[in-house]
């Protein structure tokens, strides 16, 4: 076991481990931290904890210092000099007549390299415009394209759910999210509802289809037909969760009947294909996967 302390860079972001030393740190602080891009002022998202240690990404580097009020100034500084220079590079994107969207500025705390973050159709030549900024701030520039799942992380927003997007809020990593993910849980296969902000498949697919998963592996699919207390029905729908059959069926005078039954009270005598779907539809969400892919990809390398 390992003690150490999680720290987030930025609101939102990803959980890094970090070595406290003999310090006893708790959770709401502020330390100065050494990353690959340099210093940075990072939130103690957990306080001294131990950890297995095949859970850590060798090596684990130590803490620098604790923030103090210099520090917390030199933030604060950091913030007020990162709108500035989101404006001044809004004037050389469009002197330069780039097709780019700037989405956010980022300094890093020690003034060592400025960071830009942008999205676009396609590739962008910026080398005239990396030019400019470094004339102008003086300093390394950096610019970093990244895709529409980053974009709104960054801008913030609220879901159909009416909360608070979960990238926004908690979510540390994007995960890869499937359209198999929304046939399993029964949702609508149409590309405009199962979509978030960012024009991509719900990250919020993924929290319960492993449930999904385990009850549609004994649930019989829609048209599937089944012998019930009451005779032979066809499936028409499902309560999944609850493992509810919704089937129809005939009574003695041929009248059509729909009624409930818990699995446990009915048994599959055919079943069908499952999860079926609109094609166009389908291509819609195949290639929304496909961006999904390459997007979460690019993330993660950065």
């Amino acid at each position: 076991m390992k003690t150490v302390i999680g720290v987030r860079l930025r609101r939102p972001g990803k959980v890094y481990y970090f070595n406290p030393g003999n310090r006893k740190i708790s959770k709401g602080e502020f330390v100065i931290v050494e990353t690959t891009f340099g210093q940075e002022y990072a939130e103690v998202i957990m306080g001294n904890k131990e950890i297995p240690e095949e859970k850590i990404v060798a090596p684990l580097k130590d803490i620098i210092r604790i923030a103090n009020a210099k520090d917390r100034e030199q933030n604060e500084l950091n913030k007020k000099k990162e709108k500035e220079a989101f404006e001044i590079a809004q004037e050389n994107i469009k002197k330069h007549e780039l097709s780019m969207n700037l989405v956010e500025v980022q300094y890093q705390f020690d003034n060592s390299k400025i960071l830009f973050y942008f999205t676009a159709e396609g590739r962008i030549d910026f080398r005239e415009l990396v030019k400019d900024l470094a004339a102008i701030f003086k300093t390394r520039i950096e610019l970093r394209q990244i895709g529409l799942r980053d974009e709104v992380r960054r801008v913030g927003g609220n879901g159909i759910c009416g909360r608070e997007l979960c990238c926004c809020s908690y979510l540390g990593d994007f995960d890869m999210v499937s359209i198999k993910m929304a046939k399993e849980q029964n949702l609508s296969p149409t590309p405009s509802k199962i979509s978030g902000c960012c024009g991509r498949l719900m990250c919020c697919l993924k929290y319960e289809v492993e449930v999904y998963e385990e009850k549609n592996a004994r649930l019989p699919g829609i048209g599937a037909i089944v012998k019930t207390p009451e005779g032979q029905a066809v499936v028409e729908g499902l309560e999944i969760l609850k493992e509810i059959v919704k089937v129809k069926m005939k009574d003695k005078e041929g009248n059509e009947l729909h009624k409930k039954y818990e699995l446990k009270n009915i048994k599959i005598i055919k079943d069908v294909e499952k999860n079926s779907s609109n094609e166009e539809d389908d291509e819609e969400l195949k290639r929304l996967e496909k961006l999904d892919k390459m997007e979460i990809q690019n993330s993660k390398e950065q």
